[in-house]
């Protein structure tokens, strides 16, 4: 069996890739000679069905068919823990990145354990968590701050999104300068659906204004919390302390395994088992992202 793109199928093809996922949690591929132009048949084989990342909240660009470039954050940044669009009514169960282009130095994908991340966060927070979170989303019509309804669902079309978010079970509505607010009320933990393991599951830090950086808090002296792109409460509307934010994203990133990029690697992860961030870097860094069901 080669060590080529084809050789990466072939040997997919010989083992029960959704068992070993679930057993690993997250599993990393390298020296397969992976390309930009390979990746295609690499990624279907790793990932049945490819979604679109309707309603995702970070900023990208779509490269590919379903193919996403990562977070698109300064490199001076770290991206704290999190679950891909475990915010949302539904989240895709696999994540699949791909690096194009490997940085001079830092910019690993950390991962972190869900379960171990649920244990080892404070009992009290754990507590005032339980009655779920809810996030609040104030997306422009085309000229604002953060991202506009359209790029959001990828579409120009309000009743397609009005559509989704009445599927979704989230509460909404069109302001007059066309942003259109929205309201989700969703739990801070799920189970996962084949092993039933409980896991910290939320991204309430990445929609608080301690979770952010300065710029978001400089943001934040300017606009009211109704205004911001986007917050996050409690269940029942009270403001999460800031100092509950910290110490959620400090023990997901003691917590996690960087996974270091060498150009031509993959790295496939349980979305539900595992959270990932990224670390600082310098250099060009170019990584995709697809997901699926």
């Amino acid at each position: 069996m080669s060590a080529s793109p084809a050789g990466l199928v072939d040997l997919l093809n010989l083992v029960d890739l959704t068992d070993l996922l679930v057993k690993e949690k997250a599993l990393v591929f390298r020296g397969f000679g992976i390309t930009a132009e390979s990746y295609d048949e690499v990624a279907t084989a790793l990932l049945p069905r490819r979604l679109a990342y309707i309603h995702g909240n970070s900023p990208r660009t779509k490269v590919g068919q379903n193919v996403y470039t990562s977070t698109e954050y300064p490199p001076e940044f770290t991206i704290s823990m999190h679950n891909e669009m475990s915010y949302a009514h539904t989240w895709p169960s696999r994540l699949l990145f791909f690096c194009e282009q490997a940085p001079t130095s830092g910019g690993a994908t950390p991962v972190v354990d869900g379960q171990l991340w649920l244990e080892s966060i404070d009992p009290e927070i754990q507590d005032a968590f339980a009655g779920g979170v809810r996030y609040i989303q104030n997306l422009h019509d085309g000229y604002g701050l953060g991202k506009s309804w359209q790029a959001t669902f990828e579409t120009e079309d309000p009743v397609e999104v009005e559509a989704f978010l009445d599927k979704a079970g989230a509460d909404w509505k069109w302001k007059g300068d066309g942003t259109l607010w929205i309201s989700q009320l969703r739990p801070a933990t799920t189970r996962h659906p084949v092993t039933d393991t409980e896991v910290w599951f939320n991204q309430a830090d990445q929609f608080h204004i301690a979770g952010l950086g300065d710029d978001a808090r400089e943001m934040a002296e300017l606009l009211s919390e109704d205004e911001m792109p986007q917050s996050v409460t409690f269940a029942d509307g009270t403001p999460i302390p800031s100092e509950y934010i910290t110490h959620i994203q400090e023990i997901g990133l003691r917590l996690a395994v960087d996974v270091e990029w060498q150009t031509g690697s993959l790295l496939l992860i349980d979305n539900v088992l595992v959270g990932h961030g990224r670390r600082p870097f310098a250099g060009p860094r170019r990584v995709l992202v697809a997901m699926s069901d």
